[in-house]
């Protein structure tokens, strides 16, 4: 029990707020660079354009603007002096006229500055009655009410706001914008060879040998050639494992099979059943080292239809004799990129360990959209869950746990097994089988760039 209920509150409130916030945050490598990368220029950008047009474009607008009221005021008290007002308007570059302008204050809505020159021009000019920036373009229209009538002025809008002042806008947009696309084509090109590097790790992983060059700046290209270096000599192991395995598999037959022969021609000891068992013995244990050594060695991928492959190793393991259903197969062709008899000695493996340690075998095949699960589940005793790590390793043997009555093994099958799916880039799952009692495999192959046509 929790000793302090109302604190694992707000942890778990954090915790969700954590998960709601990491559904928008990018993981890779590329996502983050990037984010760091625009997220500041944007962030500029924006707080440049705000300063800009609350502080430089709206002052200046208001100082023109003020310095406009002087020569209405100006004209206005002419004006009711009765003075003729016409001989200044080429002097002010004023449009003067007596009769009616207009009635109501007038902008567009996207017209912020207008709104600093209508408050500034009713601030200054008492008389104002109303001010038009909508009717003419780049114009401003103003009606004064006077002694002795309405008084109708016009002017160049350029008098109270700054020419084209988007300019400046335009201007870091664009610039943004440039600096933008240079940094992402640098980015990409130094995150690309940490991608290259990725991809050839995990081929490597699956037993594929994808060409790699190492690149980009120097402590990837150091991580590359290391990657490279290991590789080498990964496969020189190999080569030579493989190469100390086939003397060896055949330093050991040729004895056997020379000791079988020469039984053969006793007729005592071939009446000897423990005699024969033993060579038997043998002979299982020989091929299954090298069964465990080999694995999947020298074989390529190539397209296979997971259904097929699931019907025929079914088929080829009942006339060892057992029980073995299969359900849950698609009726469509499942086509992968696999190894293709690597794959079905894995497969093999399992439904021959069913049968093993139990009567009944169940194989089935579940299709998803990212993965594809081989199933085979027995009526054996199973597996304890806190030994199944265990089971998985070389010369793993579970005696206590698992039927002897149909002899014993290495230990070996699910060990060969776990190293074919990993080197597909798979796992291998074991569980309880719900439907029979005993263990469940689970084979989980993950689909990469759909299945294959």
């Amino acid at each position: 029990m929790n000793p302090n209920p109302k604190a694992a509150k707000p942890a778990r409130k954090g915790r969700r707020l954590r998960h709601f916030f990491s559904r928008f945050i990018p993981h890779s490598l590329y996502g983050v660079s990037a984010a760091v990368l625009i997220v500041p220029i944007t962030l500029v950008q924006l707080i440049v354009s705000i300063s800009f047009v609350q502080r430089i474009y709206e002052d200046v607008t208001r100082q023109m603007t003020r310095n406009m009221t002087y020569e209405i005021n100006l004209l206005q008290e002419r004006f009711v002096a009765g003075e003729d007002i016409t001989v200044y308007r080429d002097a002010l570059s004023l449009n003067v006229e007596i009769g009616t302008g207009p009635r109501e204050d007038l902008r567009d809505f996207f017209d912020l500055a207008g709104a600093t020159v209508i408050e500034t021009l009713h601030e200054r000019v008492p008389s104002l009655l109303a001010v038009d920036l909508s009717t003419f373009y780049r114009k401003v229209h103003l009606t004064l009410q006077t002694e002795r009538g309405d008084l109708y002025l016009s002017f160049n809008r350029s008098r109270v706001t700054m020419v084209n002042p988007h300019q400046l806008l335009v201007l870091i947009v664009f610039v943004s914008v440039l600096m933008t696309v240079l940094a992402y084509v640098f980015l990409r090109r130094q995150l690309r060879s940490i991608r290259l590097l990725a991809l050839a790790a995990e081929a490597f992983g699956r037993g594929e040998h994808r060409a790699y060059v190492p690149s980009g700046p120097d402590e990837v290209r150091a991580a590359g050639e290391a990657f490279v270096s290991m590789r080498e000599r990964i496969a020189q192991h190999q080569e030579q494992r493989m190469m100390l395995l086939s003397g060896v598999s055949h330093d050991l037959r040729t004895p056997v099979t020379r000791l079988r022969l020469g039984l053969s021609l006793n007729e005592h000891t071939m009446d000897d059943p423990d005699i024969m068992a033993d060579l038997d013995e043998m002979e299982h244990l020989i091929s299954s080292f090298l069964d465990f050594v080999r694995s999947d060695s020298g074989e390529e991928p190539e397209p296979t239809d997971l259904v097929e492959m699931a019907r025929h190793t079914v088929e080829k393991t009942e006339r060892g004799g057992g029980e073995i259903r299969i359900e849950r197969l698609p009726s469509q062709p499942v086509v992968l990129s696999v190894k293709q008899l690597a794959l079905g000695r894995a497969l093999e493996n399992l439904i021959g360990n069913a049968l093993r340690y139990g009567d009944k075998a169940i194989v089935s095949l579940d299709v998803f959209e990212d993965r594809v699960h081989l199933v085979v589940e027995d009526d054996g005793p199973g597996i304890p869950e806190e030994r199944r790590l265990e089971a998985l390793k070389p010369f793993s043997r579970l005696d206590p746990s698992r039927n002897q009555n149909k002899g014993g093994g290495l230990g070996l099958g699910l060990a060969i097994t776990m190293d074919i799916v990993s080197s597909h880039g798979g796992v291998l799952v074991l569980d309880e089988s719900s439907a029979l009692g005993g263990l469940l495999a689970r084979i989980e192959l993950p689909v990469r760039g759909g299945f294959d046509a």
